[in-house]
């Protein structure tokens, strides 16, 4: 039985956009996109997991919001328990420290990037959530 990994996301918006990393050739499922996080430690919240992961990966901290989806995907490796929380950046930019790229883009751009599986869920959630606030 493969092992199941608690990680979390964070869904950074900004001026009706969102922040997207590409995994880097030395990460697992390289060239994929990505929200920021990871893994949540024995003992953490999963809102502490999220402000460490984007700290320890961008350089910046961020208010964890409300929370966007959970996938379960299974992947060769492992199985990833993936929760998504909607995030705002407090006083600093990001700064990429382990990924390979970084983008904002509007909502009807997401689906451009090649996203790693289990993300795809949260990302068609945002693109839902933010079209639903553009038409009222």
């Amino acid at each position: 039985m493969k092992r199941t990994i608690e990680v979390v996301g964070a869904v950074i918006l900004r001026d009706g956009c969102v922040f997207c990393v590409q995994r880097s050739s030395a990460q697992s499922l390289p060239g994929m996109w990505e929200f920021p996080g990871g893994k949540v430690e024995r003992g953490e919240t999963p809102a502490a997991a999220l402000t460490r992961e984007v700290d320890e990966e961008l350089g910046c901290p961020v208010r964890v919001g409300g929370r966007v989806t959970r996938t379960v995907h299974e992947y060769e490796f492992a199985t990833i328990d993936l929760t998504t929380y909607y995030c705002e950046l407090i006083d600093s930019e990001p700064t990429l420290r382990e990924h390979a790229a970084s983008c904002w883009l509007p909502p009807d751009q997401l689906a451009c990037l090649a996203w790693a599986p289990a993300d795809i869920p949260a990302v068609e959630e945002v693109v839902r959530h933010l079209d639903s606030l553009t038409k009222g």
